[in-house]
């Protein structure tokens, strides 16, 4: 199980970055439309960066739903490599089994 601290502070990335998502992916449009213009890319960028650092989409860590652990994730299924084989063990994950040949 992951730290709580941990866990507490990627929910609070999680919650700022959808609550800046719109405002972020307008100023990214504006900023691939405006190419040839350097002075508007230039404002268009500091506009960015005035938004919260924990807003971006590149801070969030993939973490196990079950677990909180980061390492081993399974994008799939949301689950660590040990939550995953432990649940497909136990018959919790619909159309899992292990391989035999």
């Amino acid at each position: 199980m992951a730290k709580k601290s941990q866990l507490a502070r990627d929910k609070k990335r999680r919650e700022m970055h959808a609550k800046h998502q719109v405002q972020r992916a307008d100023l990214k449009a504006k900023l691939r439309e405006s190419w040839d213009n350097p002075q508007a890319r230039w404002e268009i960028q500091v506009a960015l960066q005035k938004l919260p650092r924990n807003s971006s989409p590149s801070r969030l860590k993939n973490r196990c739903e079950v677990t909180g652990r980061s390492r081993g994730y399974m994008r799939k299924f949301g689950l660590s490599r040990i939550t995953f084989r432990e649940m497909a063990s136990q018959g919790l994950l619909p159309g899992i089994r292990k391989s035999s040949w």
